[in-house]
């Protein structure tokens, strides 16, 4: 008998073993953002499952994207296709699901083994972020195409490749899809292995700052010299300057220098920051501005810079709200306590938010420990969570406003 608005006909729907063995069976294949190979493998098998579903799938290629290497030249970098599944394009309500395929764990990472903790909990790389997440998504379309609603909403589902490092090549792709859609959910774990999901969010932005001197003799000359390395400390100290509770501020790593009796022409500072709010981070960036102005005058130095806010802040509107609380009383209606809190991390629900779209960003599995070798996977919340997706959907099919 095909589910109907039942709840527990709908959770009933939810084959946890298939889930597990396609958990199981995608976290043996590393994925690590710069294994193109293991992506491109993994997105084979995620092709081939999404296939049994209406619609049409699309391989999509990463857009171009540069970053800096140590010696201050911008260099192309490489990213492995995105997936999309289109669904109903012509439905009056559309939503949009996102989940990410790669993984923080490149292919010569130790981490590379499941284990089982005990009977309920599985120990393995990107189980919980987010391998199982994809899995709710699958298998919460799957219950809801069974559903009598199913004609009414339609939906994209975007699989990135490049999540774990920022979404710089899909970022024009989650825009683009985002773009109409009534809301969103993303499939990242939840925020505490108990179910809590992350509320708003703050942004995050990465730099680079490239400084270019002029190099001398330390001994014989080295007032001729402009030391990059001196101007580099001393945009540290400005950026500790420019950092407030409302944007910290992390310098990270300087690049560059010479040997000890050159003065260094060369250095790259990078740093990133957490803005809190989007006044936050154009605070930032005047004071950045000014401050590059100040450094290179007091040191006589050419400064470049490369990057930007990439993550902008999520705070939750009033929309963004009312899907929380409908995702929340879905849970209440299968026996699932959902709760929520602010969070300091950042994913793709950043951008989604950020095109004025209602999102909930932690639809995916209860785990914990993510990007360590002690990641683990609540085997239980696969069916709990699919069993919610598909009960969120099915609220949305039938017209629960927003």
């Amino acid at each position: 008998m095909k589910p109907d608005t039942d709840p527990a006909a709908l959770a009933a729907s939810v084959d946890q073993p298939a889930m597990l063995a396609q958990v199981q069976a995608w976290s043996a294949v590393n994925t690590g953002t710069a294994n193109l190979g293991g992506l491109a493998t993994f997105s084979a098998m995620l092709a081939e499952a999404f296939g049994a579903l209406p619609g049409e799938l699309e391989y999509i290629d990463p857009a171009p994207v540069t970053s800096v290497n140590g010696a201050g030249q911008e260099v192309e970098q490489g990213f492995g296709r995105h997936i999309v599944l289109r669904v109903r394009p012509e439905a009056e309500r559309r939503l949009l699901l996102t989940g990410h395929m790669d993984t923080v764990f490149p292919s010569d990472h130790p981490f590379q083994q499941q284990r089982w903790i005990d009977e309920e909990t599985l120990n393995g790389p990107g189980l919980a972020d987010m391998k199982g997440g994809i899995a709710v998504i699958l298998h919460a379309l799957t219950a809801f195409e069974q559903s009598p609603q199913a004609h009414r909403l339609g939906y994209d589902v975007l699989l990135n490749s490049d999540e774990e490092t920022g979404s710089l090549s899909s970022a024009p792709l989650i825009e683009r899809l985002a773009r109409g859609k009534y809301a969103a959910l993303t499939y990242e774990p939840s925020a505490l292995p108990d179910g809590t999901l992350a509320h708003a969010r703050g942004g995050s932005g990465n730099y680079s700052l490239i400084i270019t001197g002029r190099s001398a003799h330390a001994g014989r000359n080295p007032q001729d010299g402009r030391n990059a390395i001196v101007a580099a400390a001393a945009l540290t100290l400005g950026l500790k300057r420019l950092e407030s509770t409302d944007c910290p501020v992390n310098p990270a790593r300087i690049d560059g220098g010479a040997a000890n009796n050159v003065v260094p022409d060369h250095a790259v500072l990078r740093f990133n920051i957490r803005p809190k709010s989007p006044a936050a981070a154009e605070a930032f960036e005047a004071g950045l501005a000014a401050l590059i102005g100040e450094v290179q005058q007091a040191h006589e130095v050419h400064i470049h810079r490369h990057g930007g806010v990439t993550r902008p802040p999520k705070p939750v509107d009033r929309r963004a709200q009312k899907l929380f609380d409908l995702v929340r009383n879905c849970g209440a209606q299968l026996g699932q306590t959902i709760g929520w809190q602010p969070s300091g991390g950042v994913c793709d629900g950043n951008n989604i938010a950020a095109c004025g779209i209602p999102v909930v960003d932690t639809m995916g599995v209860r785990g914990g420990a993510i990007h360590s070798p002690d990641e683990y996977l609540i085997v239980p919340s696969l069916a709990e969570r699919a069993a919610l997706s598909a009960l969120v959907l099915q609220s949305l099919a039938l017209g629960d406003p927003l």
